[in-house]
């Protein structure tokens, strides 16, 4: 498998703020989108350690749609959640508080479809909204 890819922000907000929002079925179905023309339908979130989480994500026209789903290997609250996809890959996300906010990295397995370049901008993407959402609410 190839290797793992990491991306990261920081947010300028409380470290509880950042896992809440992180982890908030109501506030990911906000921020959980790579583009302006995708969004998240539904979310379930059951952050525990053997707790599952779901999303379906779908263009806003409706031409396409996906699910991503899984099982939470290892949850830390505002520490870490490191996770299986249902397909197998890992991922990895850490929270780490300093004087102006929160950290935020994400390590995940890439998927051999896409190229690397690819998955780095649109979890990227995904995770710049994230900053975006909880530093405006």
């Amino acid at each position: 498998m190839n290797e793992a890819i990491t991306i990261e922000t920081h947010v300028r907000a409380p470290l509880v703020k950042v896992w809440s929002d992180f982890t908030s079925p109501e506030a990911v179905k906000v921020w959980n989108a790579a583009s302006d023309d995708w969004h998240t339908t539904e979310t379930r979130n059951d952050v525990r350690t053997g707790g599952t989480f779901f999303s379906r994500m779908e263009a806003k026209d409706g031409s396409d749609g996906f699910d991503f789903a899984g099982t939470y290997d290892e949850v830390i609250e505002h520490e870490r959640i490191a996770y299986t996809m249902e397909d197998g890959r890992k991922v990895t996300v850490t929270f780490t508080p300093d004087e102006t906010g929160v950290r935020v990295v994400e390590t995940f397995d890439p998927e051999s479809e896409n190229p690397r370049e690819m998955q780095q901008a649109g979890w990227q993407a995904i995770l710049d909204n994230f900053k975006k959402y909880v530093e405006a609410n």
